[in-house]
């Protein structure tokens, strides 16, 4: 079953992602414009143009990703013992950092600074990272592979870390981390991911019976600049899709009762 979720998400994100909708309307203007269906064409093309502008001037997708970044409280107070902190994998391009032999990361790299901050802050913790390949390229390495002896050179003590490196969505990312730990109730795990992902992240602890402190952190939106005009086209797409996916991915696991929720707050 995990097989079949993972590579049918990968198909469905393909086809409803913003990008490949909007690829599609415009190959169908054009056809219809090359069979002379005219006024179908025009219509098509009126709106695909006034909602391509509309987006070069409002952020549609930080208007998306707020109630899921403002889910839960930034810079949490934390307990004054904590057991075990969790990263999310998503931070690290595999592709590129095995071409070039180092670490390179995307725009969700304060996920590992957050880590390696509260590590050092919270010494007699352990310290979990989980990330496979979530490429269809099953002969990538995983994102913990990559990134441990990043870590090691930041500091982090090996007998420390505890590295899941077979997941490939968030859902494996709990799921196996959940059976790797095994952990003990009453204890304090924190978790740190992307702040537009935590509601999924903690649902899915919580479907596993696992409360953890959330910590979000590389938060996308300015919420004192929510609804300015601002023209950047490149930045608001990128952000529609971010949205896009976050709530589609929302809405797959809850109809596929990984979640209890569309919208999970915590547990019970």
């Amino acid at each position: 079953m995990d097989n079949l979720f993972f590579y049918s998400s990968k198909v469905a994100w393909f086809l409803v992602s913003p990008y490949s909708i909007f690829v599609t309307l415009l190959t169908i203007t054009l056809l219809l414009l090359l069979f002379n269906f005219l006024k179908p064409a025009k219509i098509l093309l009126s709106l695909l143009t006034f909602g391509l502008l509309f987006l070069c001037f409002f952020s549609v997708g930080d208007w998306l990703l707020y109630p899921l970044e403002s889910r839960y409280k930034h810079n949490p107070k934390l307990p004054d013992h904590v057991d075990g902190i969790i990263i999310l994998g998503g931070s690290v391009i595999t592709s590129v950092s095995t071409e070039w032999q180092q670490l390179e990361t995307n725009s969700f790299s304060e996920r590992l600074y957050s880590f390696i901050e509260l590590a050092h802050r919270f010494p007699q913790a352990k310290l979990v990272f989980t990330g496979g390949n979530a490429s269809l390229k099953p002969d990538q390495p995983s994102e913990a592979d990559i990134i441990y002896e990043y870590l090691l050179r930041a500091g982090l003590q090996a007998e420390r870390l505890i590295m899941e490196n077979k997941a490939r969505n968030t859902a494996e990312n709990v799921s196996r981390t959940k059976r790797l730990i095994n952990p003990a109730q009453a204890q304090n795990w924190i978790l740190i991911t992307t702040a537009f992902h935590m509601p999924r992240s903690v649902g899915l602890f919580c479907q596993q019976e696992w409360p953890v402190i959330p910590y979000p952190v590389d938060h996308q939106t300015v919420p004192s600049r929510l609804y300015e005009l601002n023209y950047n086209p490149s930045d608001n797409i990128n952000s529609l899709n971010l949205a896009t996916h976050e709530w589609l991915g929302l809405l797959a696991y809850y109809l596929t009762a990984k979640i209890d929720s569309i919208l999970p707050e915590g547990c019970n």
